[in-house]
């Protein structure tokens, strides 16, 4: 990744890099990689050795990139952390990840990430700065605080600032030897997974896994220096570190950051910066065709970009090529253990493909569709499982190598969990997560095609369809619909709807109005957590406890 970013500074030393637009931060490739020397050269003053772990806590700062650059430069592991994360995840994290110096910014949201931290680290205002001692997270050393001007530095933290003149405690001679060292196939990032079930697990991605990665994803959009990308997504996500970060890399591509995801400031930085590009989860793209100021602003430059992270409505693809002039639009799949990406669309590929598959498989990429059952390979239109293997699957989950098998079979298959279909032509579609798929009276359901249709009907603005437990078939079927505002749309008007355009067996039982949907900080909707709460709110905890027994 150090090399990358270098060799992108020597061919466009001066041209532009960076560039935020809600802050005074733009630079070049060269003054980027520059600073980015810097603060590698600090880190390892303060005693980071190759191999070891920095933990990152914040938004799309500026300092995130320079942490991300700065640790691969000299050997690092960045382990990335949640920004909705809590007391008890914080710790979880640390410990699990053996992370010595963590970096974070003051607040977010409603979170004081300073209170959180000396409530976890107690005795971390009495300690000098570089010294913390704690048999709790014994091997957590240094706390570097990002306050940008918010007042005092925390006791017992470093200040940002103060790394440009710690820098000058490493010599240039003893960077350079140490970059010089460093492998390809080395970790250079941890990412945990969202834990859906039992604790998140860290997933070791090499330099090898996430460079290659966005260089095939930079490609499927046929990125180049002439490019901008707006990267709306967080970076402590895949999306934002691979599919953003690592694509603009690898072509010399622009970024336009944004702190955190508002439609406002998404819509002013496409059109003040004249971005050719913009990544987003399907909700933040339906959040801006719905904002009342979206027809105000100048779309035309656009092109390309990437809408993935969840299932992709087509209704929404279509009002994005069309009102967005983004008519080479791609949808990426993958998940964190692959890289992340494993196929997707191109902007050769009709658009009839664009809206209805996830595209094919990356070079350098193997896939197949498994019976989950007997692990049988399925032929073109049978759903199964899909698994791939490749140049991008991780190294392993650290510390778990019992999960580590489960993932990856004694071939090297990854399997994802994920049901997906091939056709003749090497186009997948996904049709939704084995375990969220709905058996009601021994039919297979799968909630994307149920979800496609409500797309297409009057007043629906998201919808999200689970299934809830039932005594006598096992599961029913629950949409839950996000009204457009003056909607007047009943429960039952909608399920009529379904009657006249769906098999009996698909038509939701449930009908549930919500404004919004559970969501972790990356975007992806939490259906498990949906499920959860549609249990309570029908009164169904007996038949839960039935399905469960």
């Amino acid at each position: 990744m150090g090399k990358m970013l270098e060799r992108m500074a020597d061919q466009y030393r001066d041209d532009n890099m960076i560039n935020y637009t809600i802050r005074d931060y733009r630079r070049t490739w060269g003054e980027f990689d520059e600073e980015v020397n810097r603060i590698a050269r600090a880190f390892m003053a303060m005693g980071i050795e190759k191999g070891d772990h920095v933990a990152i806590w914040a938004t799309n700062v500026p300092q995130w990139l320079l942490t991300l650059f700065a640790t691969a430069k000299i050997g690092g592991v960045l382990v990335t952390v949640n920004t909705a994360y809590k007391v008890f995840e914080l710790e979880y994290l640390l410990r699990q990840s053996d992370t010595k110096m963590l970096v974070m910014i003051d607040s977010f949201k409603d979170s004081s990430y300073v209170d959180i931290v000396n409530d976890l680290c107690p005795d971390l205002k009495d300690s000098a700065p570089g010294g913390y001692n704690n048999p709790r997270l014994p091997f957590l050393k240094s706390v570097v605080y990002v306050g940008e001007g918010k007042g005092e530095t925390p006791a017992g933290m470093i200040n940002w600032n103060d790394l440009y003149d710690l820098a000058e405690k490493t010599p240039v001679e003893a960077f350079r030897a140490r970059t010089d060292s460093l492998d390809p196939q080395d970790v250079v990032n941890m990412q945990y997974t969202s834990g859906t079930t039992g604790f998140p697990k860290g997933v070791m991605l090499t330099h090898y896994n996430v460079v290659n990665n966005g260089m095939c994803i930079g490609e499927c959009m046929k990125f180049t220096h002439d490019d901008k990308l707006c990267i709306t997504v967080p970076f402590f996500h895949c999306f934002g570190l691979v599919l953003a970060t690592m694509a603009c890399l690898t072509h010399g591509t622009a970024m336009v950051p944004i702190d955190y995801f508002r439609p406002t400031w998404v819509m002013d930085a496409l059109e003040s910066e004249k971005c050719t590009a913009v990544h987003g989860v399907p909700t933040m793209f339906i959040a801006m065709l719905e904002h009342p100021d979206f027809k105000k602003h100048d779309f035309s430059h656009m092109r390309t970009g990437i809408m993935a992270g969840s299932p992709c409505p087509v209704k929404v693809m279509r009002q994005v090529v069309d009102e967005m002039h983004m008519t080479e639009i791609t949808i990426a799949y993958g998940q964190t253990e692959s890289s992340p990406v494993s196929t997707q669309t191109t902007t050769d590929d009709s658009i009839e493909a664009r809206v209805n598959t996830v595209g094919r498989v990356l070079p350098h990429v193997e896939a197949k569709i498994v019976d989950p059952e007997t692990g049988r390979t399925l032929g073109p239109g049978q759903p199964g499982e899909f698994c791939s293997r490749g140049y991008n699957t991780m190294r392993g989950y650290y510390k778990l190598e019992e999960a580590t098998a489960q993932a990856i079979d004694k071939d090297g298959w990854l399997h994802t969990g994920d049901i997906a279909v091939v056709d003749e032509n090497g186009y997948y579609k996904i049709t939704g997560r084995i375990k969220d798929m709905i058996i009601r009276g021994g039919e297979n359901i799968y909630p994307k095609e149920i979800e496609e249709f409500y797309y297409t009907q009057d007043g629906v603005k998201d919808v999200q369809v689970i299934g809830v437990p039932d005594k006598q078939y096992g599961e029913e079927i629950m949409a839950c619909i996000i009204k457009k505002e003056g909607c007047t749309h009943t429960e039952e008007e909608y399920r009529e709807m379904a009657r006249q355009h769906l098999a009996k067996h698909k038509v939701p039982k449930y009908i549930w109005f919500m404004d919004t949907f559970p969501m972790n900080n990356a975007g992806k909707i939490q259906k498990f957590k949906m499920r959860e709460n549609a249990v309570e709110y029908l009164g169904l905890e007996k038949d839960a406890a039935i399905e469960t027994a």
